[in-house]
């Protein structure tokens, strides 16, 4: 019988993937493409009919992608007990935030519940979710030792892993591929056999000395990001008060070839990391008595630019003799970022529940969604409008909240009466104003 380092090094090992999201499913696809054979485990019934009938539901990633793994032996699921088929189980759930800032662990804990009976000796358990440095030892490892699996000995008959997601969506310069890999194991054996498990489906793995150092590098990652865009973001606004504009300023700042790196301001965080990860950490410094001021204050900045948008909406139609109420706003893009289907923490969603509650009569255009799904935080019911001429013309406002490529800009400066642009893709002019 083959042991696990040698079915990993003739790709035979057969892999589950929890979660087949942004994350998951890329992830799947790639082990699928070195010809390992794979298993997808969701608990959205929805998602793995899709899958099972060769659609994707996720814009950047095409319906002949997933019928080509089909043809491999892919193969989606809802059923746990499936995980006694598998000989790697790689978890890549959410991690989001609770009410009041703090880490919601209960994805990773039902995946756990979920697969406990069905796990076996010689099988490699690695998690992939953004999470706080001690997780994979805390939860992970302490979860697999209250096991009563006869003669487990982590490290030498089951193994456990951390690699964090470094997934892009959208991004078309870089692949799961080409994205180096941190990888890390909670012994010397787990390491190997992570390791060698990535090296078959990504260019580069980049091993460290244990999980809470690789959970360590992703959250640093993130808060590296989310502490620039709110330096930039507090900058825009300060730049505005000095009838500067803030993206020339950037881009003459960024053509220096050392020593700083372009960061642009926006409406928002948005997205699944950036918001969310950095308060991770804010959360377990306290644990160990610390006070994390830069992210906190970065966090402050981050999450007030709804607002500032909405305050800059109302000063712009209170100097034409309209009010917030009543007006007719015609929201640009709903995702957190351009060119993806990705709704998660956007920052859109956030101004158009408060135009809506300040009696605003919203409308919205996006590419990439006709209507706007129920999200945990909000549940608004509004269609898809056309971007044209009497779109834009019947509105007495338009908000660029997500600046996708498709979206006709000429046509949106031609016709629009007013325009907030918080993305800076328009001059500054009697008809656009700077958010």
């Amino acid at each position: 019988m083959k042991s696990l380092k040698q079915k990993i090094n003739c790709n035979q090992s057969t892999v589950g993937i929890i979660g087949l999201g942004y994350v998951g499913l890329p992830l799947a696809l790639r082990f699928a493409q070195e010809n390992f054979p794979v298993l997808g485990f969701d608990v959205d019934d929805k998602k793995v009919n899709y899958l099972n009938n060769g659609k994707s539901y996720i814009k950047h990633i095409r319906n002949n992608e997933i019928n080509k793994i089909l043809k491999t032996g892919f193969k989606a699921s809802s059923n746990f007990k499936r995980i006694s088929d598998v000989d790697i189980i790689i978890i890549c759930v959410p991690t989001p935030l609770g009410i009041h800032n703090e880490p919601d662990l209960s994805f990773i804990n039902g995946t756990l519940q979920n697969i406990s009976l069905y796990l076996k000796l010689g099988q490699l358990l690695i998690l992939e979710s953004t999470t706080y440095p001690g997780t994979t030892d805390e939860i992970l490892v302490s979860f697999i030792k209250s096991l009563k699996i006869n003669k487990l000995i982590l490290g030498e008959n089951f193994f456990v892993g951390y690699s964090p997601e470094r997934e892009d969506p959208g991004n078309k310069d870089f692949s799961t591929k080409t994205i180096p890999k941190v990888v890390s194991g909670f012994t010397k054996n787990c390491l190997e056999l992570t390791d060698k498990l990535y090296q078959k489906v990504v260019d580069k793995t980049i091993p460290v000395s244990s999980p809470k150092v690789a959970e360590m590098t992703k959250i640093l990652e993130n808060i590296h990001r989310a502490v620039n865009i709110g330096l930039v973001n507090e900058l825009k606004m300060v730049a505005d008060k000095m009838n500067i504009d803030i993206y020339e300023v950037i881009n003459a700042a960024a053509t220096k070839p050392f020593g700083f790196t372009p960061y642009f301001p926006g409406p928002g965080l948005g997205g699944h990391c950036i918001p969310i990860d950095p308060f991770y950490l804010t959360w377990k410094a306290k644990e160990v008595g610390m006070n994390t001021r830069f992210i906190e204050l970065a966090g402050e900045i981050n999450t007030n630019m709804p607002k500032y948008v909405i305050q800059k909406v109302s000063e712009a139609l209170n100097l034409r003799g309209k009010a917030i109420q009543n007006s007719k706003i015609l929201i640009l893009g709903l995702a957190y970022k351009k060119n993806v289907d990705d709704l998660r923490e956007s920052p859109s969603l956030e101004i158009i529940d408060e135009l809506i509650e300040r009696g605003s009569k919203v409308q919205y255009s996006d590419p990439f969604f006709d209507k706007i799904p129920k999200t945990r935080k909000y549940n608004i019911e509004l269609i898809g409008k056309n971007l044209n001429a009497a779109s834009l013309e019947t509105s007495d406002l338009v908000i660029l909240c997500t600046d996708h490529d498709s979206f006709d800009y000429e046509l949106i400066e031609k016709y629009a009466q007013l325009i907030i642009d918080t993305r800076g893709r328009f001059k500054a002019s009697k008809k656009v104003v700077k958010a």
